[in-house]
């Protein structure tokens, strides 16, 4: 699960979902991004940033090799209702392969909504969340796990 939610997504990572979900717009997607170890700011300085560019402005960087993976409705699960025994509305992430990974070892994964595809942008993309995922790639493939990746309560 998430280790921060951007301050800019508080309250809205639920609606992101279910907007790349129910294709509105029918451009809109999830992006997962690796970010490298080396460089790699707090998460008290990156918590802070309000669009992808303002993740990677300072020391942070993205890792290129491996590269993004983007999520469509068709990639991810029904939108669920609250769980109401528990008081609580959460969102899952699919398992997600990068295939023979290489490049520079990653600390964290980033979750960002891109609302068009069509016209892809780091400075349009929105932080949603931030989590550790530690690895170094060495021509295997890395796969993430899927699951909960977002809970509010």
């Amino acid at each position: 699960m998430a280790n921060i939610v951007f301050n800019i997504a508080k309250g809205k990572v639920c609606e992101y979902y279910d907007r790349v979900k129910g294709n509105d717009p029918s451009t809109s997607a999830l992006v997962i991004t690796p970010i490298e170890t080396s460089g790699l700011e707090a998460d008290s300085v990156l918590i802070d940033a309000d669009n992808v560019t303002a993740v990677v402005v300072g020391t942070t960087n993205k890792q290129t090799t491996m590269g993004e993976k983007v999520l469509t409705d068709s990639d991810l699960a029904s939108i669920p209702t609250p769980d109401d025994a528990n008081d609580r509305n959460e969102r899952s992430l699919p398992n997600v392969l990068w295939t023979a990974a290489t490049g520079n070892a990653i600390s964290k994964l980033l979750v960002s909504y891109r609302p068009n595809t069509g016209s892809a942008s780091d400075t349009t993309d929105i932080p949603l969340c931030l989590f550790d995922f530690v690895m170094t790639p060495d021509g295997s493939n890395i796969q993430m796990n899927g699951g909960t990746f977002f809970r509010a309560s």
